[in-house]
C-alpha cells in the first residue's frame, strides 16, 4: 500500500491528542524514500537493487518529560503502537527541564522540483553509465555503484505546522586498478543526467595507472594540492565538529563568530534547499541558506530549538536525528570557488582536469592528494584530526607531477590548515561529493593549502 505521508502524519498527531491528551506536545516526520543501486565489481554489474521504505519519527513532550519513538508501519495498528511506546517512554523518562517548546506555524520556503526523470531512473539508465564508465577505463578492472534515490517528506505538530517536500538525487563512485593500485572518480547531483559515466571512468583509469610503482617519503610538512574528495573530508569536520550548535555551547567548537579564522579565499554556506527536499527541518524550523564562513570571518554556527534556547540564540533549521543527542550540524556546504572563468584544456596523468592542474602548477614542492578517509578527531576544540590518504598521492616538483607517493598518515588541525595565508589558491569549478547520509552532500572545488602535517606512513 502506498503511503501518503502528509495523511501520516496528520493521523499520529490526531492520534497523541487522543491518547496523550491536549497538553502534550509532538511533533511527527514521515519520509518515504525509494532508492535503488547499480553496483558493478570485476568490471560486471552483478547486483541491481531497489528498496521503498517508509520511516516515522515522533518525539513527544508530556508532563515535562520528553521521549523519541520511531517506526515503520502507517497502519492505523502500527501508529497506535508507536503512540503508545512512545507516550509510555516519555512517562518513565527523566524530567526535561530544557525542553524548548513546538515550532509555530510559520511558511515553509519554496525549494525547487525534483528532476522527475531521476526519480524515475530505469535500471538500464544506471547499467548504461556503468558501461560507460567501463568502456573509458580501457581494459583496467573497475568496480563501485550507480545510484538514484527519490525522498518524499511530511511534517506536522500539536501547533498546528505541517510542511511537505520531495527531493531526487543521483550519484556515481567507481574505481579503476592498476597493478594494484585504486584510481577514483565521485560525483552526486540533481539529476541523473548530469552523471558522466566515460567521464568518470577516464579519470579513474588515468588516476590508477599514475599511481604504480609509488616512492616512500619522509614524515614532514609539505604543501598540498587537494582535490574535491579530499576537500569533502575537511568540511564534513568542520560541519560536525565546528559549526555544531551543542559543541558550540559545550565550548568544545573552535568557532568563534566574528572572528576571521579563515584565509579570505574560504567562504562556506549551507544550503539546503539548493537541492529540493523538505522545507523544514524535524522540528518545524524553516530551511534556508546559512553563511558559515564569509571570505575568512567566520558568521554563525547552526542551532535546533534546543540549542538555540541554550544560547539565546534562534533556530537556525539544523534540527535532525542526531541534533539532540550529537548536536545540530550542516549537512549540505559548500565551499564557494574562486571567481572567474574555469580553466579548460586537456591534462593527462593524475592531473584530470584542468582546474587542478592550474593549482598544481603553482606548486614548488608538494604533493596532490586525491581523498582522506578513516579519519578520526583527536582535539574536538581544535578539531585535530588524524586519518590517512587515499587512492593516490603524488609528488610535485616545479609545477609539475613526477611521481606516485605511497599513502601517508596525517595529524592536523583542520582550522589552522585554512588560517589566514594559509590557502595559496582555490579552484573556479565546484563539485559535489555524494554522502552516505540520504540529502547530504558537500560541493567543493580543490585546494592548494601552504601546510599539511604527514606523521609517517599509512603503517604507522
Amino acid at each position: 500500500m502506498r503511503v501518503n505521508e502528509q495523511e501520516t502524519a496528520g493521523q499520529v498527531v490526531e492520534l497523541v491528542g487522543r491518547l496523550a491528551g491536549a497538553n502534550a506536545q509532538a511533533e511527527v516526520t514521515v519520509t518515504r524514500s525509494d532508492a535503488a543501486l547499480t553496483r558493478f565489481a570485476n568490471s560486471f554489474i552483478h547486483q541491481n537493487v531497489a528498496e521503498s521504505t517508509v520511516s516515522i519519527r515522533l518525539r513527544l513532550h508530556a508532563d515535562g518529560r520528553t521521549a523519541t519513538g520511531s517506526g515503520s508501519l502507517a497502519s492505523p495498528d502500527g501508529l497506535r503502537e508507536l503512540v503508545e511506546r512512545t507516550l509510555v517512554a516519555a512517562r518513565l523518562g527523566p524530567p526535561d527541564p530544557g525542553w524548548p517548546g513546538l515550532a509555530p506555524p510559520a511558511p515553509a520556503p519554496a525549494a525547487p522540483a525534483p528532476d522527475e526523470a531521476t526519480a524515475q531512473a530505469e535500471p538500464d539508465e544506471r547499467a548504461a553509465r556503468v558501461r560507460a564508465f567501463v568502456d573509458a577505463a580501457g581494459g583496467l578492472e573497475t568496480a563501485g555503484y550507480c545510484r538514484t534515490a527519490h525522498h518524499a517528506a511530511a511534517f506536522a505538530n500539536t501547533a498546528g505546522h505541517t510542511a511537505w517536500g520531495r527531493m531526487a538525487e543521483a550519484a556515481m563512485d567507481g574505481i579503476a586498478r592498476a597493478g594494484g593500485v585504486d584510481g577514483v572518480a565521485r560525483l552526486a547531483a540533481d539529476r541523473l543526467a548530469d552523471l558522466d559515466g566515460a567521464l568518470l571512468g577516464a579519470r579513474a583509469a588515468a588516476k590508477a595507472r599514475s599511481g604504480v610503482d609509488p616512492v616512500e617519503l619522509p614524515p614532514g610538512r609539505y604543501e598540498v594540492v587537494f582535490e574535491p574528495a579530499a576537500v569533502a573530508d575537511l568540511l564534513s569536520n568542520l560541519a560536525m565538529y565546528g559549526f555544531n550548535g551543542k559543541a558550540y555551547a559545550e565550548r568544545k567548537s573552535f568557532a568563534e563568530p566574528g572572528t576571521a579564522q579563515f584565509d579570505r579565499a574560504v567562504s562556506l554556506v549551507d544550503d539546503p534547499l539548493a537541492a529540493s527536499g523538505l522545507p523544514v527541518d524535524t522540528e518545524g524550523t524553516p530551511r534556508r541558506a546559512l553563511p558559515l564562513v564569509t571570505a575568512g570571518t567566520t558568521d554563525a554556527v547552526v542551532h535546533d530549538r534546543r540549542t538555540a534556547a541554550v544560547t539565546g540564540a534562534t533556530s537556525t533549521g539544523h534540527g535532525s536525528l542526531e541534533s539532540p543527542t550529537f548536536g545540530p550540524f550542516p549537512h549540505t556546504v559548500r565551499l564557494l570557488p574562486a571567481q572567474g572563468p574555469a580553466p579548460t584544456g586537456t591534462v593527462a596523468g593524475p592531473v584530470v582536469d584542468p582546474d587542478t592542474a592550474a593549482l598544481v602548477a603553482g606548486v614548488g614542492r608538494g604533493l596532490l592528494v586525491s581523498d582522506l578517509w578513516y579519519t578520526r578527531v583527536l582535539d574536538p576544540k581544535a578539531l585535530t584530526v588524524t586519518g590517512l590518504t587515499r587512492n593516490g598521492v603524488w609528488l610535485i616538483e616545479d609545477g609539475v607531477v613526477t611521481r606516485a607517493v605511497r599513502d601517508l598518515r596525517f595529524t592536523q588541525a583542520y582550522p589552522r590548515a585554512l588560517a589566514p595565508g594559509a590557502v595559496l589558491g582555490t579552484g573556479r569549478v565546484a563539485l559535489r561529493q555524494p554522502d552516505r547520509t540520504a540529502g547530504a552532500w558537500w560541493s567543493t572545488p580543490p585546494l592548494r593549502l601552504a601546510g599539511w602535517n604527514f606523521t609517517g606512513g599509512a603503517s604507522g
